[in-house]
């Protein structure tokens, strides 16, 4: 943390003495007064102390702090507002903040310097899609996909707004495309296996759970294939232990309102408030309750 933090240190100071004009001043005595010369940065300058700090912005970003990360990147578009790039900072700074008109305006700063720039186009979809602009969201990975045709992440938000549409369908064309382009992809098999949950084809959901947790050990997968088996067969021994299990990795699950932003349909959320009732799993309901983040 303590070198990130020199770092920051460092690049606003440069850009306070280059911007503000007082790295260098010295002094000439024309006639009958002193006139303070004003050092002027070159271009160069301004670009290379606005990369610095836009970079700087990047890491804190990777490290979580999204507010700060935001500050320094609005500042380094005030030093060069013509840069897509730091825009494009910016506008994923706003988006962890969850600024979202914030960073509505900055990508469509950022598309206008370069409209060719796909992922520029994916993450206004997932902009949208965060605002449930399930058309908008589809209108905008489509344009992406035209620039890049085989990004996993633009199918996998068309098939997120498929799910809103209530088009389950096209929503599992799209998660499959994605899923055969990265394998391991697995969020992409989790949310088909919510649409095939949704369909009543419970068997073939749970299959595709199973797949997705030999490639990643996650709580929501674990939850839903638990919900799905306790459907089968209620108190099944196994279901009972992973709902245990993925309460204790991300108690938020144990949240109806939490599981609704994941996208679980009706089916899906009736299975797992019938699960979670469950006399056995009284106990670990109660400890994700007193820690989930949504209550």
């Amino acid at each position: 943390m303590r070198p990130i933090k020199e770092k920051i240190k460092t690049s606003v100071q440069c850009f306070t003495s280059i911007f503000l004009g007082i790295a260098s001043i010295c002094f000439t005595k024309p006639a009958n007064a002193l006139v303070p010369y004003i050092f002027e940065p070159s271009q160069n300058e301004l670009k290379k102390t606005s990369y610095e700090i836009g970079r700087t912005a990047a890491q804190l970003l990777q490290l979580g702090q999204a507010e700060e990360a935001a500050r320094l990147a609005a500042l380094a578009v005030s030093v060069k507002p013509d840069d897509d790039k730091l825009w494009s900072i910016l506008a994923e700074a706003q988006l962890r903040n969850n600024w979202l008109k914030k960073a509505k305006f900055s990508l469509e700063k950022a598309k206008e310097l370069n409209p060719k720039n796909p992922q520029l186009w994916f993450a206004d979809a997932s902009l949208e899609l965060q605002q449930k602009n399930s058309k908008k969201a589809i209108e905008l990975a489509e344009k992406g996909l035209k620039l890049d045709p085989k990004n996993p992440i633009a199918f996998f938000y068309i098939g997120n707004a498929r799910i809103m549409q209530n088009d389950y369908s096209l929503a599992i064309k799209a998660f499959d495309k994605a899923f055969k382009l990265k394998p391991s992809f697995w969020e992409a098999n989790n949310n088909k296996a919510i649409v095939l949950f949704e369909m009543d084809k419970t068997q073939e959901a749970i299959k595709t759970w199973r797949e997705v947790l030999r490639i990643k050990i996650n709580a929501e997968p674990m939850l839903a294939l638990a919900a799905g088996l306790n459907k089968n067969k209620p108190g099944d021994a196994e279901a009972l232990e992973l709902a245990s299990k993925a309460l204790a990795k991300n108690p938020n699950y144990v949240s109806v309102g939490h599981q609704k932003e994941q996208l679980w349909g009706m089916k899906l959320r009736k299975a797992t408030a019938l699960l979670l009732n469950h006399p056995e799993l009284e106990k670990a309901v109660a400890q994700a309750e007193a820690t989930s983040q949504n209550n």
